[in-house]
């Protein structure tokens, strides 16, 4: 509804408002709150949005290297003769069908570190 569809409801119910003048002082004061709770609201979705931007980033990153290497494998190592170089292409060679579990591992992990919100104190 918009703001003045609202005052014309208001306007024709002609609402009684009590003589205490601490209402407006009480009325203030719960707008005050509701405005606090919507720039909350705001902080927790600009916070939510930049976190899904991050992650999306991090997986597309993760996802091209995952396919860099995948597509590029054969001809990574072959001009190399290094013991080091040659031991991780005996690894890729045994492991290279585990390799997407542990990659989707720290792409889930890394998600819920970043979304979990540490629980505030009670005070």
């Amino acid at each position: 509804m918009k703001d003045s569809n609202i005052e014309d409801i208001l306007r024709q119910a002609k609402p009684v408002v009590k003589e205490d003048p601490t209402f407006l002082m009480e009325t203030r004061r719960r707008m005050e709150q509701v405005e606090g709770i919507k720039k909350e609201v705001d902080r927790q979705h600009k916070k939510s949005r930049i976190i899904l931007i991050v992650t999306l980033v991090a997986g597309l990153v993760l996802g091209m290297l995952a396919m860099a290497v995948v597509f590029l494998y054969p001809s990574l190592f072959q001009g190399f003769d290094s013991s080091f170089l040659a031991g991780i292409k005996d690894f890729l060679v045994k492991w290279k069908q585990f390799l997407p579990y542990p990659v989707a591992a720290i792409a889930i992990a890394l998600s819920l570190v970043l979304t979990l919100k540490p629980k505030e104190s009670l005070s």
